[in-house]
């Protein structure tokens, strides 16, 4: 936990101080039992500006890929990540994500998948709220703005405009009747997650451009 808070610390003060972040919302923010944190996705930039939102220790989901990569792996594995093999063939994550839940400890998951482009909120994937129905925990939205700006393609150095990260209030899941999550129940959840997440990513953009 040590080695966590002082790299979370080197990382979040690198990864905002530059951009100029501002955080809105803080409040919202679960201090203690478990959570899932479910932001807007749009560069790597996504991932400290979310370890920025709380002091407690979030668990990552990433790929597969990134901790086959000396030294790189060996970070992300201690600061508590999980590897996550894209093609959906590891059932792992899902059981590790349960018992992170069932530790009361917070778990970070990008509904949207891969990172994506432009103002529209994509489609989720049912993972994030598979896992909130099942371990009957909240979603904590977050919007970004300005995490996609940076590191555009064709440009040589990072753009550093202000950064904006607007925390929603957290979202309870439906109560489960059986142990069987209903996928009725997933896509619902799903869908009032875009929704809110939208809201949020439009709202942060419309601080931004007022600061």
């Amino acid at each position: 936990m040590a080695f966590y808070r002082f790299a979370r610390w080197v990382v979040v003060m690198v990864c905002t101080l530059p951009w100029r972040v501002e955080i809105r919302g803080a409040h919202n923010v679960p201090e203690t039992g478990p959570f899932i944190f479910v932001p807007s996705h749009r560069s790597m930039l996504d991932i400290p500006w979310t370890a920025a939102a709380t002091k407690r220790r979030i668990r990552f989901m990433g790929k597969a890929t990134l901790f086959r990569v000396p030294i790189l792996g060996w970070v992300f594995s201690a600061l508590g990540g999980l590897s996550v093999e894209r093609d959906g063939s590891d059932r792992a994550p899902l059981r590790d994500s349960l018992a992170i839940l069932a530790n009361d400890e917070v778990l970070a998951v990008y509904p949207e998948g891969t990172r994506q482009r432009g103002q529209v909120i994509q489609p989720m994937q049912p993972g994030a709220a598979y896992l909130a129905i099942k371990a009957q925990v909240p979603l904590v939205p977050i919007g970004m703005a300005g995490a996609e700006e940076p590191f555009r393609s064709g440009r040589r150095w990072p753009r550093f405009a202000r950064g904006v990260i607007l925390i929603g209030e957290p979202i309870q899941p439906p109560a489960k009747k059986t142990s069987v999550v209903k996928r009725e129940l997933v896509d619902e959840l799903s869908d009032q997650l875009r929704v809110e997440i939208q809201r949020l990513f439009d709202e942060a953009y419309e601080i931004r451009a007022q600061l």
